[in-house]
């Protein structure tokens, strides 16, 4: 039997993982409810809280959802749909499942009917992510005491480290754009389409930032720049690849 990525078995296993982490949710809502009321909050404050809260998941959800798309032609639904639904991150999972397919021989245009390169991909995808949670726990406290002991002894050097540390995450991401760059030189301009994508998206997420700080109406704009700039970005990729494929 061939294999599909789209098997009502792996929506099946994935929607058992996704309505157990909704029922955390529902969980600690019901108990965070219940300490309010305990503590002598009121309940509009209580509603208020929980409708913003509401709110302003639609921003990233529709990041996420963008994601998915992106992803659902080669790995299915499914696997996408529960990696940015638990505990994923747009841009690793988009890189990590990229990485694993290019190692694979395949790209994102081709649906996987082979099970074991959907394993790779998946574990790719896990195991990579997953090393935050061992992490997290168990160093976080330390590093978090050793930046605080340094900003504490010298603001200045404090500063630069947490600078550092930022520009060392994003030009880990900006390696993944610029890494093709070089064919453009021999002819071959293909390599140029992620680095105009990501200016296309650059331009868009500045003009929400001048938007929403320039007009008062549009301070919403603060919440939704994300998707917004995915979105801009990934309907420019269309009439770039066209252009320079």
């Amino acid at each position: 039997m061939d294999f599909n990525v789209n098997s009502p078995f792996l929506f099946v296993m994935v929607g058992i993982v996704i309505a157990f982490v909704l029922a955390q949710s529902v969980y600690f809502l019901v108990r965070a409810i219940k300490r309010a009321k305990e503590l002598g909050i009121a309940k509009e404050i209580v509603s208020k809280t929980i409708s913003s809260a509401a709110i302003f998941t639609i921003a990233p959800a529709v990041a996420i959802l963008v994601g998915v798309a992106t992803l659902s032609k080669s790995l299915g639904i499914a696997l996408p749909w529960l990696r940015l639904s638990v505990i994923g991150s747009l841009s690793y999972e988009s890189i990590a499942a990229n990485s694993a397919l290019e190692a694979l021989g395949l790209n994102t245009a081709t649906q996987i009917t082979d099970a074991s390169a959907f394993a790779t991909v998946l574990s790719v995808m896990t195991l990579g992510i997953a090393v935050g949670l061992i992490f997290v726990p168990l160093l976080t406290k330390k590093i978090q005491g050793g930046i605080k002991a340094i900003e504490k002894s010298d603001k200045k050097w404090g500063e630069i480290l947490n600078n550092s540390m930022f520009l060392g995450m994003i030009s880990a991401f900006l390696g993944y754009v610029f890494c093709d760059v070089s064919g453009a030189f021999s002819g071959d301009f293909v390599g140029l389409i992620p680095v105009l994508v990501m200016a296309v998206s650059a331009v868009v997420m500045a003009i929400c930032g001048l938007c929403a700080t320039k007009v008062k109406s549009m301070k919403w704009m603060n919440d939704y720049a994300l998707p917004i700039s995915l979105v801009c970005g990934m309907a420019a990729a269309i009439p770039i690849t066209s252009w320079l494929s």
